[in-house]
């Protein structure tokens, strides 16, 4: 277990940069992973190494042939680390541009009639995705009302609204403004009972960082993740589509290849940084389990991963020792609840004695950073029903530690007091 060996916490914070300070104010507690998680070290060497090289793929010579290996290599573990074994792996702009553009392939080239359904709880990158292009097609979207109370949407609410005539449905694995996982697989075996020809698009750009994504799983068309958000850098972002969903009428470079999603020369660092993050996976579960395979390796780290944030996120709402836990604070809301079994990784709080904002600020120049959600077009969704303006969002991943949780909770003691 990550909680119970020192060794194995030392091992896994020196793997990434800037874990304790911020190359611009100095020491701090970074509980802000959601907006972006830290980067490995691997990443930052990959990264440099091929920025370096002027060679591009499809060329005939050894460095062309070299970068063409490197991307085909990194699609097979891509394959491996979302449990893909059909489909295709591709990288875009970002996790946003790639959702936009699954979620337009699928409703343009689908049947022309139809309707698309979604649910409140989507972050934009899906939710206004899917409401444009439904607009465009002239497409009715039927919205799925997630539940206030638990930040959660159920298979039992998608099937309440489902018709048999959708043709594309979206599902969000985990909101980043609660922190609170959906059950992709109920949810899609509810769509596909109703409407078994449905394209399913899912956002994991949330839920990547803790690991335990598997795609064979789940019944589906698309998946996108942004890497930044799970150990990698910003710049890029990966997209699983299905071959059904390939089928379909793509964006494609005339008399170019069948079925080829990549748009132009392709940056082989992006996805040779996606291997390094395999490889960091299969290095945990290594260390956490026995397996020797690898994909169990990368399972065993991702029940190691979720074990080590539900201890983390528990001890942070309802206290360690003397220190009372956000849970415990006068005139608090836990959005998701405070015992929420679904939470991954993050709790999001509102005071009505101290505006989010004035804590952010003040945990801020305690070294703790943390960061405010605004009832605004990334958050009003969560926000608004709630009767809040903002909340505090503390974000954290499995290379933090319980210590950085007591420093949270001293501070908002004082805060709060």
């Amino acid at each position: 277990m990550i909680t119970s060996s020192a060794r194995l916490t030392t091992e896994i914070r020196n793997r990434f940069a800037h874990v304790d300070e911020c190359p611009f104010s100095g020491p701090r507690v970074f509980f802000e992973n959601a907006g972006g998680a830290l980067t490995l070290k691997s990443v930052v060497e990959t990264s440099t190494k091929f920025a370096a090289i002027p060679d591009n793929q499809g060329r005939d010579n050894p460095a062309s042939t070299a970068l063409s290996d490197v991307i085909k290599r990194a699609k097979a573990d891509m394959a491996m680390f979302f449990n893909a074994p059909s489909g295709h792996f591709f990288v875009g702009e970002s996790g946003t541009e790639l959702s936009f553009r699954l979620i337009r392939t699928a409703i343009m080239g689908s049947l022309s009639d139809g309707s698309v359904i979604g649910s409140s709880v989507e972050h934009p990158a899906s939710r206004s995705a899917a409401l444009h292009w439904a607009e465009i097609a002239g497409k009715p979207y039927i919205n799925v009302p997630h539940d206030d109370e638990t930040g959660q949407v159920s298979a039992k609410a998608y099937a309440k609204h489902m018709t048999p005539d959708v043709r594309v449905a979206t599902i969000l694995h985990t909101s980043p403004v609660t922190g609170i996982a959906n059950d992709v697989a109920a949810i899609s075996t509810a769509i596909r009972a109703v409407a078994p020809d449905a394209f399913i698009f899912v956002d994991g750009i949330q839920h990547a960082s803790h690991g335990r994504i598997d795609i064979a799983s789940y019944d589906i068309d698309g998946y996108v993740v942004s890497p930044y958000k799970v150990f990698s850098r910003h710049g890029y972002g990966v997209a699983w589509v299905s071959d059904r969903l390939t089928a379909l009428p793509i964006e494609t470079l005339k008399n170019g290849p069948e079925g080829n999603w990549e748009m132009g020369t392709r940056d082989t660092g992006a996805y040779a940084t996606f291997s390094d993050v395999v490889r960091y996976f299969e290095w945990l579960g290594a260390q956490v389990s026995d397996a020797t395979d690898p994909r169990a390796k990368i399972e065993a780290a991702g029940k190691a991963i979720h074990d080590h944030e539900h201890a983390l996120t528990d001890a942070m709402l309802h206290g360690i020792g003397n220190l009372p836990g956000l849970a415990n604070l006068s005139g608090v809301t836990i959005l998701g609840g405070s015992e929420n079994p679904n939470r991954e990784g993050l709790v999001c709080f509102a005071l009505n004695t101290v505006p989010a904002a004035e804590i952010v600020d003040k945990l801020n120049r305690q070294g703790i950073r943390t960061h405010i959600r605004r009832a605004d077009h990334y958050s009003g969704n969560i926000l608004t029903p709630l009767g809040l303006t903002a909340a505090v969002r503390v974000s954290l991943c499995h290379y933090n530690t319980l210590d950085e949780v007591r420093s949270l909770l001293a501070a908002m003691k004082s805060i709060a007091g």
